[in-house]
């Protein structure tokens, strides 16, 4: 075949189409196979054993009766477990010792031939420990508190501006309010599971997680094996939200137990063990002070987040890192402080630090508008700064102003009556609220192959995880407009260890940084392509790349994407229940590639938000040291019935200083505003100023009834 079967036309599908997911399909079908459906020949089933004390040390594992069930394997404790390298990751350090450092960290497990007998073998197993005295409550004064030197994203823990403290006293109106949003759990549909198995010393897992090749190099590290010799695939995965962005215990757990027993293994963790062992967003205590001039003008800000790591390893949320993004002010102090408690270590949840920050500094940005008197539309647009304010870097590109004035226009924010607690129907009360949004624009080095058969199809390789966004439809968009065909005569093939290593599938990075290598290996093609003479060998031609130079370059520009989003809601005052009405977000994120699977992430991120604001929550019990919400009975995410009607829309933003795409990831940032708008519309609804996430009725309802004609039969009087 000669390179003028590969046309170079028009695109019939332009980038940026509403393309069907690639894999809609499987998915609906059920013939989308994940991590838990692959079941080769003699798989054993493994079940772990959760430790039921807080801190302590196991002293003695009567496995006997457990062992004596027809069936079982093995079962694999720190005493007889295949011994691993130091690993980089403690918390995938499992079976290696006798401490336990949290309630719930796993001291054992069961194999057998079924996942039941496994199961009642892990239930047959007794284990004594040496317990200690534990603490698992968090408190901003609490004597163990330190200033963190960095937080999650390598962001410096503290970075401060000017005279805060000076301009602070000396501003005419000033704000000075803490704000509590507690655990949170990532629950994914799929819970985390893994098969693997042992073949001549080469490991192949199947592992549900959003980034195959960091599994593959945690594998081949803890195990001392090449990175050749491990094969890791996540073909299909049901969710993560960040819970599957790094290896968590249950791939190692297989693999051990396959190297131990000779037989594939599969192990799947319950959903009430997830809480304790594969990250949660950690609770925060912001503390939020913000002083201005009367025309509404900030003059000092400081945002100061106290949160949680575990001992096992340091996590610290960059909760207060928005404050150096988003509004002027030439006196500002950033701060994080944390405190190693007696907890399961604390990971991402989707919009790591920007989603419970924003909340605080969305919420104070309303009470002040509230001081001020003035619209908070309007006082956000009056503290719109020239450049990034901690770093003085010129933005790539910044359309905030234009997502809010958007936004109030599609929700007709105006004419709105300031004064809260007016707008009533019948018992219920009716208001509404407004907070901005921003992710940071992250890129990292990909790579990827792309290769012309000669049939007149497209092979793209690059080991991308697609865990529900359509990474796979994009991708094909994108290589379809480089190489100027039909997307149909281009397949994807991601989610293998063995592919070109990419990026995994997490802070928004995804397409970015996978959009970038093939773009840039679709194009090495195209030239080839083009230089090519006579018919095409008959392994067609292959063209590589990595970007591992371009991102190691950096950008001299502040990169982030920004957004706006408007809440109504109705606040019951017979019951304390919050209803969400309305939700609209407008962002400026870049190009958007395929408008209908960015809607889909817009939409998700706002439903994520709308749970942490209004049911999302978890409790550590002092006296267990565990998470009393551990299950989907007793945490509630957002159901049907809890999601109204949710509009997203987004400005045609052309930015040159990001990737050949000029996207920015889209995936987080809808989470972001979300719940501070909420929480801005309830206040608006009663009058009333709620600062502790999430408003469910036991805290709404008192505050309520401390209102003047308010009865506690329900109702205004």
């Amino acid at each position: 075949m000669s390179p003028d079967s590969f046309p170079l036309g028009p695109l019939p599908y332009p980038l940026g189409a509403p393309l069907v997911r690639r894999e809609g399909r499987e998915k609906v079908t059920g013939t989308a196979r994940y991590a838990a459906e692959h079941t080769p020949p003699g798989c054993a089933y493994a079940w772990p054993v959760p430790a039921t004390v807080a801190r302590g040390r196991v002293i003695a594992v009567d496995t006997a009766a457990a062992l004596a069930l027809p069936g079982v394997y093995t079962v694999l404790t720190h005493e007889n477990a295949p011994r691993l390298a130091a690993a980089a990751d403690p918390t995938l350090w499992v079976l290696q010792d006798d401490r336990v450092p949290h309630r719930g960290w796993y001291v054992a497990l069961a194999v057998a031939d079924s996942l039941e007998t496994a199961r009642a073998a892990a239930g047959a197993v007794r284990v004594r420990y040496e317990t200690a005295a534990h603490d698992v409550l968090l408190t901003a004064g609490h004597p163990r508190m330190y200033d963190a030197e960095t937080a999650n994203g390598g962001y410096p823990g503290t970075r401060e501006r000017g005279d805060f403290e000076g301009a602070f006293a000396a501003a005419p109106v000033t704000l000075d309010a803490t704000y509590t949003v507690p655990p949170l759990h990532n629950h994914p549909m799929e819970p985390h599971a893994s098969t693997a198995w042992w073949s001549d010393g080469h490991l192949t897992v199947h592992d549900s997680s959003q980034g195959a090749t960091r599994v593959c190099e945690d594998l081949a590290a803890l195990f001392r094996l090449d990175r050749s010799e491990v094969t890791v695939v996540s073909e299909h995965v049901g969710g993560g939200f960040g819970a599957k962005g790094t290896p968590r215990p249950q791939v190692v757990l297989a693999a051990m137990a396959a190297r131990h027993t000779g037989h594939p293994v599969k192990l799947s963790l319950p959903r009430r063990q997830l809480p304790a062992v594969v990250g949660h967003r950690a609770p925060t205590v912001q503390r939020l002070r913000l002083g201005a001039g009367d025309d509404g003008v900030l003059t000092a800000l400081a945002h100061e987040a106290a949160t949680h790591t575990s001992t096992v390893t340091e996590f610290v949320e960059q909760a207060a890192v928005p404050g150096r993004v988003m509004y002027t002010s030439p006196n500002s102090r950033t701060v994080h402080r944390v405190v190693p408690l007696d907890v399961p270590t604390p990971s991402w949840m989707r919009a790591p630090g920007e989603a419970p920050g924003m909340y605080a500094l969305e919420s104070a940005v309303d009470e002040l508008a509230v001081l001020l008197d003035i619209d908070p539309v309007d006082l956000r647009m009056r503290n719109e700064p020239d450049t990034e304010p901690d770093s003085d870097r010129a933005f790539s590109s910044r359309h905030l102003v234009g997502c809010l004035r958007e936004g109030a226009e599609r929700f007709g924010w105006l004419p709105r009556d300031r004064r809260p607690g007016v707008r009533r129907e019948g018992d219920l009360l009716v208001g509404t609220g407004v907070a901005s949004a921003t992710y940071p624009v992250y890129i990292a080095a990909s790579s990827a192959e792309a290769h012309a058969a000669t049939d007149g199809s497209y092979r793209i390789r690059v080991n991308a995880t697609d865990i529900g966004t359509g990474a796979r439809t994009v991708l094909a968009q994108l290589a379809a407009g480089v190489l100027a065909v039909p997307e149909e005569r281009i397949r994807i093939e991601i989610g293998s260890s063995d592919l070109p290593p990419a990026m995994l599938a997490g802070g928004s990075a995804g397409t970015a940084s996978w959009g970038w290598a093939v773009h840039k290996a679709c194009t090495a093609l195209r030239h080839r392509l083009r230089d090519h003479v006579g018919p095409l060998p008959a392994d067609g031609l292959t063209a590589a790349a990595d970007t591992r130079r371009e991102t190691a370059e950096g950008s001299p520009y502040a990169r982030h994407a920004f957004g706006a989003t408007f809440a109504e809601v109705q606040v019951d005052t017979v019951t304390g229940e919050v209803r969400t009405r309305r939700l609209l977000g407008v962002y400026a994120a870049g190009r958007i590639l395929n408008s209908r699977t960015a809607r889909s992430q817009f939409i998700g991120g706002m439903t994520m938000g709308l749970g942490m604001a209004l049911m999302e929550g978890s409790v550590l019990d002092p006296a267990f040291g565990d998470f009393a919400e551990c299950d989907l009975a007793s945490y509630h995410v957002p159901a049907c019935a809890d999601v109204p009607l949710i509009e997203a829309h987004w400005l045609e933003e052309e930015d040159p200083h990001l990737n050949p795409m000029g996207s920015k990831g889209i995936g987080e940032i809808g989470i972001v505003g979300t719940a501070a708008a909420l929480a801005n519309a309830v206040r608006h609804a009663t009058g009333v100023r709620f600062r502790d996430l999430p408003l469910t009725p036991d805290k709404v309802l008192p505050r309520l009834l401390d209102r003047p004609g308010e009865g506690r039969a329900g109702g205004l009087r």
